[in-house]
């Protein structure tokens, strides 16, 4: 198809312009804008009409502002189709951008593609940096709370244990119990095959206090807790309610942040010493009708297989996930900006990074434990 069709008279010609403008068309315009350049720039009179233009887009607009540009001409007069298209083309050419339309559709792509790796890369490095920074000043609070342990909100802290700790013993005990079923089944199937049915006692007890209790448990609390705290500050934020804090004169960071932290550095290895009760519980359970091991075997098996110290790994680790799941979610809660919008944006994400960094640091904790031989 011809984009351009050329009428001589006298010293004026006329170019009228035809078909679609737009990102699909821009390689062929730009041959077609070359070679009617070169007919038309003796002329001293020259008349562009693109009232036979069907549809224009910004990618025709900046091609059209080019060959405008490149004219150079004051004795250019243009006849446009309609004021949209006046008003597209009067505002691409106003900002006088340098762009080359030539292969426009391939390279666009490509742009995108860059763009969006390298937008991924500075706002994934912008995020870390804020992060080290929100921990700094959660460090300095905490230093303030030991050197003046009368602003310590113990209320806030108790109140954060019950919402945090005692209202997710449901939900983490029914978990527990499921997976402790799950594991004491899948084992029994593949132990009766050797006749090995007591080592189911081994199974359950190993892997439910050192691995499953709590990474199982962080993972619930992050979905449930970590959650809560970037939206309930998130909310505040939207409301103006942290701008008045802040205008008050409290500390954002023990006000709000710290007893959430402390809370759930209580409350977590609490709810994993449950989550280890339940899921031996339930694959007790299991073991008693798909192996036929009594309640009084399995409890004794349990004692002589069972050493203290994988139970002890187990607690320990919930301090640690407690610190990762409450200093994203109120991380996050302060990123909330001013709609709605973002509250679940932001919540989303602060569930999504707290089970990558939980699942992250037990992997962490099982190189470290088992190159020491724990």
């Amino acid at each position: 198809m011809k984009y351009f069709k050329t009428v001589e008279k006298d010293k004026k010609i006329i170019v009228n312009c035809y078909g679609r403008w737009d990102i699909n068309t821009a390689e062929k315009l730009q041959k077609e804008v070359d070679t009617v350049l070169s007919k038309i720039q003796a002329f001293d009179d020259i008349v562009l009409n693109l009232e036979g233009v069907d549809s224009i887009d910004t990618s025709g607009a900046v091609l059209f502002s080019e060959l405008l540009k490149r004219l150079g001409k004051s004795n250019v007069s243009i006849e446009y189709k309609d004021d949209k298209q006046k008003e597209l083309i009067e505002l691409v050419f106003r900002t006088d951008a340098d762009i080359t339309v030539k292969n426009a559709k391939s390279k666009t792509r490509e742009l995108n593609l860059v763009q969006k790796i390298g937008k991924y890369f500075l706002s994934f490095f912008s995020d870390f940096l804020l992060f080290v920074d929100f921990i700094g000043e959660c460090s300095l609070a905490f230093a303030a709370y030991l050197l003046h342990p009368s602003k310590i909100r113990w209320k806030a802290i108790v109140k954060g244990i019950e919402n945090a700790g005692v209202s997710a013993i449901p939900i983490v005990a029914l978990t527990s119990f499921l997976v402790g079923v799950v594991i004491a089944y899948q084992s029994a199937v593949q132990l009766q095959k050797f006749g090995a049915n007591i080592f189911i006692v081994d199974m359950i007890g190993i892997s439910v206090t050192r691995e499953l209790a709590p990474l199982i448990t962080a993972i619930v609390v992050a979905g449930r807790s970590g959650s809560s705290y970037t939206a309930q500050i998130g909310a505040q934020k939207i409301t103006r309610e942290l701008d008045a804090m802040k205008t008050m004169g409290f500390n954002l960071f023990e006000f709000l942040v710290l007893p959430r932290i402390i809370a759930l550095v209580i409350a977590l290895p609490l709810l994993i010493f449950f989550a280890d009760l339940v899921g031996i519980f339930g694959g007790m359970v299991v073991a008693k009708y798909q192996v036929e091991i009594s309640y009084v075997e399995f409890l004794k098996r349990l004692q002589s297989v069972l050493p203290l110290r994988h139970l002890w790994i187990g607690l320990a680790k919930g301090p640690f996930f407690a610190v990762l799941i409450a200093s994203i979610g109120c991380f996050r809660g302060f990123q909330v900006s001013s709609n709605t919008e973002s509250i679940g944006k932001y919540t989303t994400i602060s569930v999504v990074n707290s089970i990558f960094l939980v699942i992250a640091c037990d992997a962490l904790f099982s190189i470290i434990f088992t190159s020491l031989g724990i």
